[in-house]
């Protein structure tokens, strides 16, 4: 019965993202509900993640001096934790996924193309709570915010970032998990 409210609390939790990223949607292709598409891959010493999100850019220029600009994008995004010590144990693995919804700020050139800087914090729902012997996530609900670097191209954009997931210790224990990611992204 938990693994059917848990397939349900993603579902609504993914209908919900995606209504609020297409209400903030602008004129884009695919009915302005898409702008990119993006595969990301994090580590970290503990597991592994693969993630696929869409993007949604704001097209807002804040703070626009030297052709550069402050602006941003809605994503949406499923991943895959993959433990492979699970309870500390190697070779013992556990899946968790994780479903979540993040506004992320980006300075940017005002032409969109070059090296950017970026910082988001969204929400994630976890399919499963995330338990090791020696950490722990108390809650499914977790804050996911994340710093990163990258460039971007007419068509790809190629980025890093330093990943944190923490419930903000609305419950405890709250251990937080951090994570390495790379990110490709395809722009429509």
């Amino acid at each position: 019965m938990s693994t059917v409210k848990n397939i349900a609390g993603i579902a609504a939790v993914l209908a919900v993202t995606f209504c609020a990223g297409t209400a903030h949607a602008q004129s884009a292709p695919l009915g302005g509900w898409v702008d990119s598409a993006s595969f990301e891959f994090g580590t970290n010493p503990q597991q592994r993640m693969a993630r696929v999100a869409i993007q949604n850019d704001w097209e807002q220029r804040w703070f626009a001096r030297n052709g550069y600009h402050l602006s941003g994008y809605w994503e949406t995004n499923l991943a895959l934790w993959r433990l492979r010590a699970y309870q500390n144990v190697p070779g013992r693995t556990k899946n968790i996924a994780v479903v979540g919804f993040t506004p992320v700020f980006r300075y940017q050139s005002d032409s969109k193309l070059g090296l950017y800087g970026e910082i988001g914090i969204g929400v994630n729902l976890f399919s499963k709570l995330y338990k090791n012997e020696d950490k722990e996530l108390a809650t499914a609900f977790q804050f996911g915010d994340h710093v990163g670097v990258g460039y971007t191209t007419a068509k790809w954009d190629v980025g890093l970032k330093f990943q944190h997931y923490s419930n903000a210790s609305i419950k405890r224990p709250n251990a937080g998990a951090n994570w390495i990611i790379a990110k490709a992204a395809y722009r429509f």
